[in-house]
């Protein structure tokens, strides 16, 4: 009985050596995944037109862990807007503002990374906060609320920044920063509407530069 016993065992544990190790399951993951592969999908595509389908075919995902995690598509095309597109803005350009005392300094590297790596993704894909302000906005009240969510904290972090540059003495006094930082952003959401409409890459780069001397004209 226990020579038996044990033979069983061996052959148990031989069979289960030889079987391919199923993947374990990660709810995070999984989640991640398709926030990613449905960002890159509404990029190309737009929302409305975006397609589930290829979302899953990009993904290593069932149509079941996909209603699972998101019951429909408009709920995982605001979960794209929240937690893809928005913290996105916070490292491109928010981080900045926290690397150095001095604002117009920022700014100025942060138009100057963009002339410099433009290319030709811009002005096909333009902005992925622009293109759903466009489609969704005049569309969905949930949409135009999350969006606007992220345009408030854009404006509002570079006015806090600008505020702070005029208590250190970067930023002129007779600036109004809420005003200028509203403006700054229109104008940066405006280059990248331009250059994709003219489809030149040239276009968009000449519009951030000429907005680097604005941000210049602003210095004390």
């Amino acid at each position: 009985m226990h020579f038996l016993t044990r033979y069983r065992l061996v052959g148990i544990l031989n069979f289960m050596m030889t079987q391919p190790l199923r993947k374990t399951r990660n709810p995070e993951q999984t989640r991640s995944d398709l926030l990613d592969a449905a960002y890159i999908e509404i990029l190309e595509s737009g929302f409305q037109a975006a397609s589930l389908e290829r979302i899953l075919a990009n993904t290593s995902v069932s149509k079941g862990a996909l209603y699972h995690h998101f019951g429909t598509k408009r709920e995982l095309g605001l979960a794209v807007v929240e937690e893809v597109i928005a913290p996105q803005l916070a490292v491109r350009w928010f981080a900045p503002f926290a690397e150095h005392n001095d604002p117009l300094v920022s700014l100025h590297r942060i138009l100057e990374e963009k002339i410099n790596t433009a290319d030709e993704s811009v002005i096909r894909y333009g902005c992925p906060l622009n293109n759903l302000i466009q489609e969704m906005s005049p569309l969905d009240e949930a949409f135009r609320c999350g969006l606007q969510q992220i345009l408030d904290r854009w404006v509002s972090v570079m006015a806090d920044a600008l505020a702070e540059g005029q208590t250190a003495g970067k930023v002129r006094t007779d600036v109004e920063a809420k005003e200028v930082a509203l403006f700054i952003v229109a104008a940066i959401e405006g280059c990248v509407g331009l250059g994709k409409n003219a489809q030149s890459v040239e276009a968009y780069r000449r519009c951030l530069r000429q907005l680097q001397l604005y941000v210049q004209s602003l210095a004390a």
